[in-house]
């Protein structure tokens, strides 16, 4: 059987709950934002992160799936505890945060702090849907604690490696 179906031809795909939906609506949108998220984590190439990697398939099932179909376990309170638990133990080994700090210094860190940037585009994705009675608040509240997950292991990343955070310097007026 090829890899191709042909059925995508007319900008379409399928969804879950049957039927087509446009390849650039808001719900695929959403869902492809997701997808540029988990491929974004992948390039840390790091077995740590892949139950994080499945859960984001879980994700897009999820916004790819109709409201009112039951055919994929959706996002629930039990998932974002899983956040909040790995961001608290992770960010107890970082040092207190006193300024904002620039995305970067490590490899592994700026790598993370674009995985959180492409997580915020999502995160506004999906905010979309929810306006539209299209999915579940559960699902912005995930994506909003997995960006903050991916900030806490960004500067944790650079803790590893020796590397400070780099404080952000507001440029002040007479500078301009």
């Amino acid at each position: 059987m090829p890899l191709y179906t042909r059925t995508g031809d007319d900008g379409t795909t399928g969804t879950y709950g049957g039927g087509r939906t446009e390849k650039n609506s808001a719900r695929m949108h959403a869902v492809g934002d997701v997808d540029e998220l988990n491929a974004s984590i992948g390039l840390l190439q790091n077995k740590k992160f892949q139950p994080l990697q499945s859960l984001l398939f879980d994700v897009g099932a999820d916004l790819a799936t109709p409201l009112a179909s039951t055919q994929v376990r959706r996002i629930d309170a039990n998932d974002i505890l899983f956040l909040e638990n790995w961001i608290d133990t992770t960010d107890e080994q970082n040092e207190q945060l006193k300024v904002f700090v620039l995305p970067g210094g490590s490899l592994q860190s700026a790598q993370l702090h674009f995985s959180r940037t492409v997580c915020r585009r999502a995160e506004r994705s999906i905010i979309t849907l929810l306006q539209n009675g299209e999915c579940s608040s559960e699902l912005v509240i995930f994506v909003n604690r997995l960006s903050d997950l991916l900030f806490a292991l960004a500067r944790f990343a650079n803790k590893q490696d020796g590397v400070d955070d780099i404080p952000w310097t507001p440029r002040r007026t007479e500078q301009q």
